[in-house]
């Protein structure tokens, strides 16, 4: 096995090793549900993406699951009718 020639200084080492910092992730939030998502990807607990439905959660989910998010769905719909109705 070859040895290195020369012994590499500390400064060289941490000049080398500069790159391997991990970079913080940018997130936004998302337009309809105002969770925080990676942006350019659909989100991941609505599935929209730009405004438009771009995955069906409810397939994911077993039958149980789906009726417990299309109760909540009813009740949402509800206090959104109580708002209307109010103004």
């Amino acid at each position: 096995m070859p040895h290195p020639k020369k012994r590499k200084t500390k400064s060289g080492r941490n000049q080398r090793r500069s790159h391997h910092s991990l970079k913080k992730i940018a997130l936004i939030n998302c337009k309809k549900c105002n969770q925080p998502i990676k942006p350019h990807i659909a989100c991941s607990n609505c599935g929209y993406y730009n405004g438009k439905e771009a995955v069906d959660i409810l397939k994911k989910l077993s039958k149980k699951e789906r009726a417990k998010v299309g109760k909540t769905k009813v009740k949402e719909k509800k206090k959104e009718e109580k708002i209307v109705e109010k103004k």
